[in-house]
């Protein structure tokens, strides 16, 4: 952990990771070998930042990039492999829209983590981060889409992808300001949160979660009759 933040800050963000596990885990329809892969993966990067294994930043690739390359390799599997297309088909979309409402206290952490000097201000609604703005909406778009229906297809198409484009923004900036031989931004205040429990399960859990809600909504969308 980084030893200068207040406990609740940790609380809040272990929390938001269960809950985004949760979330997925109602849209798979509850299944018991999503929650155990999503809570081994979780161990697993919870045991190596304490290790200190993503503080050594000068190798190259750089070390941090296990935190998120093999679940974004797992997510494109599933959408190449038959067995990996039928699981996608059977998410359900409601849950995967309100999945979203995750973001709202990501985004409350990386402003309370700013404010510690973990992570530049680019990175926060203050900064370039406007990824809030899919928190914040995604309570609307799950009623007025799901439960009484009055958006169409086309509206949940689009914001689906405008709110994809959103977390692709703030991946970049987070990546390209991490401590790295890659690093291009934030040399003042660089992004050193994600090397630390709980904060490696951002990279490594919450946004491939948010990515794969994403896009596997868009495909339900655009599949439909």
């Amino acid at each position: 952990m980084i030893s200068n933040l207040p406990f609740y800050i940790n609380i809040v963000f272990i929390l938001t990771t269960g809950l985004t596990v949760f979330l997925f885990y109602k849209a798979t329809q509850r299944s018991v070998t999503t929650l155990v892969i999503l809570g081994s993966w979780l161990l697993i990067q919870a045991v190596l930042s304490y290790t200190g294994f993503y503080t050594v930043t000068d190798t190259i690739p750089p070390r941090f990039v296990l935190l998120a390359v093999p679940a974004l390799l797992f997510i494109i599997l599933l959408f190449i492999t038959p067995k990996g297309k039928n699981f996608i088909n059977s998410l359900d979309i409601k849950m995967l829209t309100l999945l979203h409402i995750v973001r709202i206290p990501v985004e409350i952490c990386l402003y309370w983590l700013f404010l510690h000097k973990s992570i530049p201000q680019l990175m926060t609604f203050e900064g370039r981060n406007f990824d809030i703005m899919a928190g914040l909406t995604a309570p609307v778009v799950y009623y007025f889409g799901f439960v009484k229906p009055i958006f169409s297809k086309t509206f949940l198409l689009l914001w689906n992808i405008i709110c994809l484009g959103l977390v692709l923004n703030i991946v970049v900036h987070a990546v390209l300001s991490a401590p790295s031989p890659f690093q291009q931004f934030a040399f003042e205040q660089p992004n050193t949160a994600i090397f630390y429990f709980p904060f490696v399960w951002l990279p490594c859990c919450v946004v491939p979660l948010v990515l794969l809600a994403h896009f596997a909504a868009i495909r339900k969308l655009t599949l439909r009759n």
